[in-house]
This record gives C-alpha cells, structure tokens and sequence, in this order.
C-alpha cells in the first residue's frame, strides 16, 4: 500500500506593522524603544532584532538632534516598522532641510576616525542595511533602512 506524501506547507505569511509619532524632545526616545519592543516576538532573529534597534536609536537621535535643530518640540518625528517573514524595514520621516545621504556616507566612510565627532550613528545604519535612503517625500524626509533575512 502507498501512502500519500503530502507537500510540504508553505511557510506561513508574517506581516507586521506599525507607527508611531513623537515630538522633538530626546527623551522622546524611551517610548520609542518601548513601542519598539513589540517587534522581539517577530519571526526576526534576536541579533538583528538588535541590530535595527540601533540603527532606530540612531536615526531618531539625528532627526531630533539634526534635521531638527531650530524647529519647535512640536515638531513630529514619525517612525514606521514593518516586519514579514524575511524583511525588515524602517522608515523615520524628518521636517528639517534634508541632506545628500550618499555624499555624506561616502565622506563619513572613507575619512571616518574613531576620534571623529558625529557621523558613526550613519555608519552603523549603512552597515545594519541592505538599503538605506534619504528622500524628500509628502510627509517630510524619509530615512529608510530596508533589511533582509533568511
């Protein structure tokens, strides 16, 4: 008698997301890491799990302390994580001037000491990355760190 091997299932389909906004205020940051810590129970690996909780902690702090040098608290910093099954992808959106990321990453990269002040928060984005961008966008400019997994 012959049995009838079933397929295997396809894995099933993860998708998470969510976003939160918070003023200007660097204290701001320990309710972003509390509403961060929804995403450890994610099919993410810990380590990398780890690893985007440093690039948000980064670029949160340049938004407030960069682009948004001048502007009032009130000034909203909107950050957005999705999560499926082999992505992660973190969007932080600014109101301040915006920059040329690339140009930036390339000088920060080749010239980068460790006596240095400022710049490393953009490096360790660019080494946790498979993408990162900087664009305009309606809602202000967007910081996107975008990374896969298996």
């Amino acid at each position: 008698m012959q049995e009838d091997i079933a397929a295997p299932e396809p894995p099933l389909s993860y998708q998470q997301t969510s976003q939160i906004q918070t003023p200007t205020d660097p204290t701001a940051l320990k309710s972003v890491l509390a509403w961060f810590d929804q995403f450890q129970t994610a099919p993410i690996p810990h380590a990398l799990w780890l690893q985007c909780q440093l690039a948000l902690i980064e670029g949160f702090t340049n938004a407030v302390r960069h682009a948004h040098v001048g502007l009032p608290e009130t000034t909203p910093v909107v950050i957005e994580v999705s999560i499926s099954n082999c992505t992660v992808d973190v969007r932080i959106w600014d109101q301040g001037p915006g920059f040329d990321l690339n140009a930036v990453l390339k000088t920060k990269l080749s010239t980068h000491s460790p006596h240095d002040e400022g710049g490393r928060g953009l490096k360790i984005m660019y080494l946790v990355a498979d993408q990162l961008s900087y664009t305009p966008s309606d809602r202000g400019n967007c910081l996107h760190l975008h990374k896969t997994y298996a």
